[in-house]
């Protein structure tokens, strides 16, 4: 006596065993971020969120992330420009990542050289201390 066996069709996601394909880690709404600018504006933005969060007077301070500075000064190309009377910080990327000599080449040293900036260029807004901005924030 033969059994008869019963196919169940079964949708084009499903694998052989019956379960769905595994999905990506990062879905559709979310996109990745792939680009070293996306990357720099949000380090930007998480060190400037910890910033206002801390210093009451940072609230009302613009960042904005620059390419270039428009010229160069007698210390060089600079970082960073604060225009107090503007309450505006401006972070030139490019100069940022590409001047910078990390000892390490990987993704924590890359994000801590750029939160240092943003820190530098935030105390002399303040005219303070980078470190008194936030002397937990870089220990481990």
């Amino acid at each position: 006596m033969r059994r008869r066996v019963h196919r169940v069709a079964r949708p084009d996601r499903h694998g052989r065993h019956g379960r769905l394909d595994r999905s990506s880690v990062v879905r559709p709404p979310l996109p990745a971020i792939e680009t070293r600018a996306e990357k720099f504006d949000l380090t930007v933005g998480t060190a400037v969120e910890f910033l206002r969060s801390a210093w009451p007077e940072l609230r009302d301070v613009r960042f904005d992330v620059g390419w270039m500075p428009p010229a160069s000064d007698a210390d060089g190309i600079p970082r960073w420009s604060v225009l107090a009377d503007q309450q505006r910080i401006i972070l030139y990327r490019l100069p940022i990542e590409r001047l910078a000599r990390l000892h390490r080449a990987d993704d924590l040293h890359r994000r801590m050289m750029i939160e240092s900036f943003v820190f530098r260029a935030a105390a002399e807004y303040l005219d303070r201390d980078p470190w008194d901005l936030g002397p937990d924030r870089f220990r481990f």
